[in-house]
């Protein structure tokens, strides 16, 4: 039997994203569990059915959940659902829609996008006003959804009564709500509250709910809150692309991060080390932390060779070159020893 191919350094992490995490070995025993025999292929088999449940469990009665390969995969799918030819959706600058999906939602949808410039990746009220207008203007794309992401692009979190009153401000002008939730379990446990009172109980309509940055190989769901939504979901699916024919494995892998408490343990365990490398740097010299730390990201500003020096030996971005801001983000994976290292080697390079 031929050994399996390795090529890489398995001991090696870096802090430049939860993407290059691996598997969380609960999640790959689940794969390997549900690997025998044959089950009905594209979501007919006994892991998808079984999944419904346990996301009815931690979104309510109503919830829907809609299996898909990836994070742009499921907003596409999402917005595609919550918007007609004429659309638009209105967006943080800095959200993933907008910055990241190379204008798939544009593109693969059809739909305009309406950022607005925010100063924490937060949407307001009165931020999603200064797009949302023009309603019944044949020459203006019609703002129709508000997204917002959680936990954000820059590491921050919507309380849940900040949710309530965008969705609640949005409804009141006919407008649905997106929430983009690739790193939704970290925004759960910062605010340690269940994910259910961010989301269904605040008013939010399409969730995309994320896996992949929290210990899956691959895998994230629309889940469709209101139930209106949800007929055309498998359609948009399908012509998008993300229809698995062996769902179970994404599926099962969604099980095993939410049937007990996996989904939480990861999170706060990513979380908590953000906070220790945020607190084992924020007094050096030459340093400065710009965001708050919530979730499981920390954003810095560096002296540019000081930045160019590190980044030879462990892997983290750049996010704002003209300013020198970088970005170092947790994973499930992230230990104590690499916060450690990571900060040692930062206090010897601006105070050597």
């Amino acid at each position: 039997m031929t050994s399996p191919l390795e090529l890489h350094d398995p001991s090696f992490r870096g802090f430049a994203s939860d993407n290059y995490a691996g598997i969380h070995p609960e999640v790959l025993a689940a794969m390997a569990a549900a690997n025998g025999g044959h089950q009905t292929s594209y979501g007919d088999d006994v892991y998808t059915a079984r999944l419904q449940e346990v996301f009815q469990r931690h979104f309510g009665p109503d919830a829907q959940a809609f299996p898909v390969f990836n994070g742009t995969g499921a907003n596409v799918v999402g917005l595609s659902a919550m918007t007609r030819r004429w659309s638009a959706v209105v967006a943080a600058e800095t959200a993933h829609i907008n910055v990241d999906e190379c204008g798939a939602p544009e593109k693969v949808a059809g739909i305009k996008l309406l950022t607005v410039p925010t100063p924490d990746g937060r949407l307001t009220p009165e931020l999603v006003d200064r797009q949302a207008w023009g309603w019944g203007d044949e020459h203006r794309a019609q703002p129709h959804v508000v997204s917002l992401t959680q936990s954000t692009e820059l590491g921050t979190v919507y309380t849940p009564e900040e949710v309530r009153a965008l969705a609640d401000h949005a409804h009141e002008r006919g407008m649905l709500v997106h929430m983009d939730g690739s790193r939704l379990a970290n925004a759960a446990a910062s605010l340690d509250v269940p994910m259910r009172e961010f989301t269904t109980d605040a008013g939010v309509d399409v969730l995309s709910f994320g896996g992949t940055k929290n210990g899956l190989m691959l895998g994230e769901a629309v889940v469709v809150l209101n139930p209106e939504l949800a007929p055309s979901i498998k359609y948009l699916r399908k012509s998008a692309m993300q229809l698995a024919s062996k769902m179970r494995f994404v599926s099962a892998q969604l099980l095993a991060l939410l049937e007990g408490d996996l989904w939480l343990r990861n999170a706060r365990h990513a979380n908590g080390l953000a906070v220790r490398l945020a607190d084992a740097v924020r007094d050096l010299p030459g340093l400065e932390i710009t965001r708050p730390v919530q979730a499981n990201a920390v954003f810095a500003i560096l002296p540019k060779d000081v930045t160019e020096r590190l980044q030879k030996r462990f892997r983290f971005y750049t996010w704002n070159f003209s300013t020198g801001e970088v970005r170092w983000m947790t994973a499930f994976d992230t230990t104590e020893e690499d916060v450690d290292v990571f900060a040692a080697a930062i206090a010897a390079d601006l105070t050597g």
